[in-house]
């Protein structure tokens, strides 16, 4: 079954055009928004967003599992990706999901038996659970969506821990990925967990002496690996990170870090403290990042994100767009309610909050737009139809087409 047959529910014949035709004229650092000028409304789009090899990767193995296995109870750990349309279309599809979002268990170990399938989800899964399956007698390997990028940060921690190092995660600790991460780096390296610039500053503190040194054990409680001795393992120190973290803040992170050590043990030194690791973002959303960064050279009325509320990559081009413009953060075209409304979520207070009069009455108005690494492009154009929708006099998809031939 190729993944060509399984997607192109999910695909948008305009959205491929345009990805297409971009790209084919762009170099590839090019990040320049995509302009869609429909008449009585104009869009810019960013030139990178949607589905990446991991998220396509990991819903080809879902639903060619389903389709090979239809008489077998199958199980997805957690969601798949972070994107309720997904995730509910494989519910309908008597998938059962053993664990929600945020890590509370839903279906018992107990009931489930050598005889089901479970599914390892794209955001991969800690080597506990993984015992847990391999002891229930079921295969790991087959049907495992793990990204290779996420792999790429687990082998990238191995190796830090090889050489002695104490592991930094960037990352939400909650978030599936961090846990698979930080269970795998915690087995042969002392490991803990930043959220963000904030805390690596109390870190830099601690290492200097600025601080109480127990504080370490207060502030990250929970966050750090068993028998974390913080008299000598913040001596040296190797940053990695959830591969949908910010890639600004993660650079930010490593350079606090290092900073701090050279202040501490001398620039001469500097190597013997602290592991000059790469980035592990992952290309998808680096890319993203980088085009959702170029959106910002643009004047524009509001914003609109499409994605998943609990997709980290989506939330932060939220946090990036709302610097400047009015961001609403919407997971499906259904919430824009009318010319009038919008049903948009807000990421701080974490709810939905309904906005009146979003749309400007009295000019043609611009709209900034992207999409999270998570959203199917049919989504995107849903969003796209919905807000014409409300423009009668607006040109067509094909004639819009036609500006890039």
């Amino acid at each position: 079954m190729k993944i060509s047959n399984i997607l192109s529910s999910y695909r948008s014949g305009f959205i491929s055009k345009i990805k297409q035709i971009s790209s084919s004229n762009a170099t590839k650092k090019n990040f320049k928004a995509i302009n869609l000028d429909f008449g009585s409304v104009r869009f810019y789009l960013a030139r990178y967003f949607g589905f990446c090899y991991g998220v396509e990767n990991a819903i080809e193995i879902a639903y060619r599992t389903i389709a090979e296995n239809p008489s077998r109870r199958i199980f997805l750990l957690s969601e798949m990706i972070h994107n309720p349309l997904v995730n509910q279309e494989l519910s309908n599809k008597n998938v059962q999901f053993i664990f929600d979002s945020s890590g509370n268990q839903k279906i018992s170990w107990d009931s489930i038996t050598s005889d089901d399938i479970i599914i390892i989800p794209a955001f991969g899964t800690s080597t506990e659970i993984e015992k847990k399956i391999i002891e229930k007698g079921i295969d790991i390997q087959k049907y495992n969506t793990t990204c290779p990028f996420v792999q790429k940060v687990w082998k990238r921690a191995f190796s830090l821990g090889e050489n002695n190092f104490t592991v930094m995660i960037h990352g939400k600790h909650l978030h599936e990925e961090t846990k698979a991460t930080f269970s795998r780096s915690e087995q042969n390296a002392p490991s803990f967990v930043v959220r963000d610039i904030e805390e690596v500053r109390i870190v830099s503190k601690i290492i200097l002496s600025e601080i109480d040194k127990q504080e370490f054990y207060r502030i990250f409680e929970g966050k750090h690996s068993i028998g974390f001795d913080v008299n000598k393992d913040l001596e040296r120190i190797g940053v990695v990170n959830q591969t949908t973290m910010l890639s600004s803040e993660t650079q930010a992170i490593a350079e606090e870090l290092k900073n701090t050590m050279i202040k501490k043990y001398g620039l001469e030194n500097l190597h013997d403290h602290f592991a000059d690791t790469r980035d592990t973002l992952c290309y998808a959303t680096n890319n993203n990042q980088q085009a959702t960064e170029a959106l910002l050279n643009e004047k524009a009325d509001f914003a609109i994100v499409v994605g998943g509320y609990n997709s980290s990559n989506t939330t932060h081009l939220v946090e990036m767009l709302e610097k400047k413009f009015i961001t609403y953060f919407i997971d499906s075209a259904e919430k824009i309610l009318s010319t009038n409304q919008i049903k948009n979520f807000d990421i701080h207070l974490k709810n939905e909050k309904i906005t009146d009069n979003f749309i400007p009455s009295d000019k043609k108005p611009t709209i900034i737009l992207t999409s999270g690494a998570s959203c199917p492009d049919s989504e995107v154009e849903n969003v796209i139809s919905k807000l014409l929708s409300f423009f009668p006099q607006s040109r067509s998809f094909n004639e819009v087409l036609s500006d890039f031939r």
